[in-house]
C-alpha cells in the first residue's frame, strides 16, 4: 500500500493494530451522537480488533488517517454481500473524527481507498448511506464519481426515528467491461 499525504500534516497509511483503540473511539462516537452506523451501541475495541482482523485477513483495504501522529479517521472496504457472485463489489466505511471534520480527511481517505480497492482487482464499490444526516456523504461520494442507485425508505430505526438510506455506486478499473479477476 502506497502512503498517501492530503496536507502538509496529514497522511493516509494502512491501519495497523496500534490504531484500534482510536479507531473504536471514532466509530463509538459515530454509534452514539450519529446515524452513519445503525449500530445502537458501540462495539469494544476487542470487538474492533477482531473485525480489522477478519477484513485485512481476506486482503481488504483499511486505511488510517494520521495528523501530528493521531489517528483523525479511518476508511475501508469489505464484502458487499457474502455469496461468491458478488466478490468483487466492495462496500466502502469512511469515519472522521468530529473535530477533523470539514477539512478534506473523508475525501482524501474515500480517494485512497479508491485506488485500493482498484489495486485488489475490484470492480465496483457501493456506498451505503444513512439518508438523514447524509448530505455531505453524498456530496463526498458524489464528488468521487459515485452516482444514486436507489434509496431503502425507512429502514433503520435509531434515535427515535426512522433513516432511509442512499445507495450510490461506482465502477472501479475496468468495471463490467471484462470478467472478475477476484477469486
Amino acid at each position: 500500500m502506497r502512503t498517501y499525504v492530503c496536507a502538509v500534516t496529514d497522511v493516509i497509511r494502512s491501519a495497523t493494530e496500534a490504531d484500534i483503540s482510536a479507531i473504536a473511539s471514532i466509530y463509538g462516537d459515530a454509534v452514539r451522537s450519529g446515524t452513519a452506523s445503525f449500530e445502537l451501541e458501540p462495539p469494544t475495541v476487542e470487538e474492533m480488533a477482531r473485525r480489522f482482523s477478519v477484513l485485512r485477513a481476506g486482503g481488504y483495504p483499511y486505511l488510517a488517517a494520521v495528523r501530528d501522529d493521531v489517528v483523525v479517521g479511518y476508511a475501508y472496504a469489505g464484502p458487499y454481500h457474502q455469496r461468491a457472485a458478488y466478490r468483487s463489489t466492495l462496500e466502502d466505511s469512511i469515519y472522521v473524527a468530529q473535530a477533523a471534520r470539514g477539512g478534506g480527511i473523508g475525501r482524501a481517505l474515500l480517494a485512497a481507498l479508491i485506488t485500493e480497492t482498484e489495486r485488489i482487482g475490484a470492480r465496483s464499490i457501493v456506498a451505503v448511506i444513512a439518508e438523514s444526516d447524509s448530505s455531505a456523504s453524498v456530496a463526498l461520494h458524489a464528488g468521487l464519481g459515485f452516482t444514486p442507485v436507489g434509496t431503502l425508505a425507512g429502514v433503520g430505526y435509531k434515535h427515535d426515528r426512522w433513516l432511509d438510506v442512499t445507495l450510490m455506486q461506482r465502477s472501479l478499473g475496468p468495471g463490467r467491461s471484462t470478467p472478475p479477476t477476484r477469486a
